[in-house]
């Protein structure tokens, strides 16, 4: 698919989401792992945009860019933002707590993380590179 390219505003969230629920769709991947996957880069690109570049005093873009192999759909995340590997989020200490009692922050990447088969992450010249794949039901 074409890559989309959107301003790093929570306003591109929308176009975001829907740009995921074609590719997955285009992909054959089942309504509710593509919801999941949804979310997931939901989660990674709300991050991008207030971390990255708000609270960093930055502007730029993010672009989105699926691609489709026979065997998995892969969603590449790409933003200048401030350098950040999600992976380095440790998992959250009390998840079989209730809500009310656990600490606040990490839970989002913790489970957008969770939502897909495979995350990794890449840092190329000024890019940072999040790439979300499911795999694909092999037919």
């Amino acid at each position: 698919m074409q890559t989309l390219t959107v301003p790093g505003t929570l306003d591109s969230l929308g176009a975001i989401g829907q740009y995921v629920m074609q590719a997955a769709a285009k992909a054959g991947i089942e309504r509710k792992r593509a919801y999941r996957l949804r979310l997931s880069v939901d989660e990674i690109v709300t991050n991008i945009i207030v971390h990255g570049y708000q609270e960093a005093g930055r502007n730029g873009d993010v672009g989105i860019r699926a691609e489709i192999r026979p065997n998995e759909l892969s969603i590449v995340l790409e933003d200048s933002g401030v350098p950040f590997d999600p992976r380095s989020i440790p998992e959250p200490d009390g998840l079989e707590k209730p809500i009310e009692e656990r600490d606040i922050g990490g839970l989002g990447i913790y489970l957008a993380i969770r939502g897909v088969d495979n995350f990794r992450y890449e840092f190329a010249g000024d890019q940072n590179r999040n790439i979300l794949i499911l795999q694909r039901a092999v037919t």
